[in-house]
């Protein structure tokens, strides 16, 4: 195998290197910055140019080295290669070659094109490791124009009635995609500081991000009743959003599509948007791999392994410590996403 599964990560003993391992190692390759994946405590890290900047604003002083995407690092027999996505900026798949066989590690991703992250690019492998967080039929997101529209319409009613608009969006990767979705004309755009620190660190990287102001303890809600409000889940319902009084509440998120679930959050409008593959999407992902061998990890395993055996092929649960998209956070600036 050119991959195994260890209590301590994905490993790849040809390499002597772990794929975003959960326990400290002495090298580890990280498919993006978010908590889950990226994590404290390990000898070295490699990753992709674009997500340098985060995982290091994230960890602070690390041994962190990065590539470009596409670009081959030869680790002791193992040749390796990060290729795009789609999951949030600067994500990446990991490709793992030895002596001719190849295995891809996913990490989180999405094929939908959503106008910020790098474009979700297929890569032919022998064996495919795959999230399934949303490996439900019932898992269909809204199409990304009519999610802009949506969204729009949703600000400009309350703007039009001077009512604020408080979304909650995961920190890293989903809130930036906000930025980029709605129309900045309609008034000001409000930021939690988790949101925020993000925001100007991508900022530095040269994404193209509207201006937005950070929310601070001098600043008074009933000041901007046009606004719309950037926020970690975290801080709806708390005494940080109720400065801002009469707000209308949003909930961006993929669980958007289960009954009950924007009910459980107390909103009052769900948007179907996650920056996870939906049922559709895992399906396309897999098949474009011409992959043999699926190895599925975090989300409805065993209905997705399942569903893959009924489709010929050779598939195996895989259990790892990876998160996947929550409907709760104990940490705003730790969110997956």
């Amino acid at each position: 195998m050119v991959l195994s599964f260890t209590d301590r990560g994905i490993y790849c003993a040809q390499g002597d290197f772990y794929i975003d391992p959960w326990r400290p190692v002495a090298r580890a390759l990280i498919t993006h910055g978010h908590a889950d994946h990226a994590r404290p405590g390990m000898g070295s890290y490699l990753c992709t140019h674009a997500a340098a900047p985060v995982i290091r604003h994230r960890l602070g002083d690390i041994n962190l080295e990065s590539v470009e995407f596409g670009e081959v690092r030869e680790i002791s027999s193992a040749r390796v290669s990060f290729y795009p996505a789609g999951h949030v900026p600067g994500s990446a798949q990991i490709r793992v070659e030895v002596g001719g066989e190849v295995w891809v590690a996913s990490g989180d991703y999405k094929v939908v094109d959503d106008g910020l992250s790098e474009p979700f690019e297929p890569v032919k492998c022998h064996a495919f490791i795959t999230e399934c967080t949303f490996g439900l039929p019932v898992f269909n997101w809204t199409p990304e124009e009519q999610l802009r529209r949506d969204l729009n319409d949703w600000w400009s009613k309350n703007a039009a009635l001077g009512r604020p608009s408080i979304i909650g969006a995961y920190s890293l990767g989903k809130a930036q995609r906000l930025l980029t979705a709605v129309n900045f004309s309609t008034g000001p755009i409000l930021t939690h500081g988790a949101v925020e620190n993000t925001n100007e660190v991508f900022r530095a990287q040269g994404y193209a991000l509207p201006d937005t102001i950070r929310v601070t303890p001098e600043l008074k809600g009933r000041d901007f009743p046009t606004a719309l409000i950037i926020a970690p889940p975290s801080a709806l319902g708390s005494a940080w959003a109720r400065r801002f009084p009469g707000a209308s509440t949003a909930f961006a998120s993929g669980w958007m599509a289960m009954r009950g679930v924007r009910r459980r959050r107390a909103v009052d409008r769900g948007f179907v948007m996650s920056d996870h593959a939906d049922w559709a999407g895992l399906n396309t992902a897999i098949a474009e791999t011409e992959a043999e061998r699926i190895f599925v990890t975090h989300g409805y395993t065993s209905v997705f392994r399942n569903w893959l055996e009924e489709q010929g092929y050779d598939a195996a649960i895989v259990e790892t410590e990876f998160d996947g998209e929550t409907l709760e956070s104990k940490n705003p600036s730790e969110e997956p996403a």
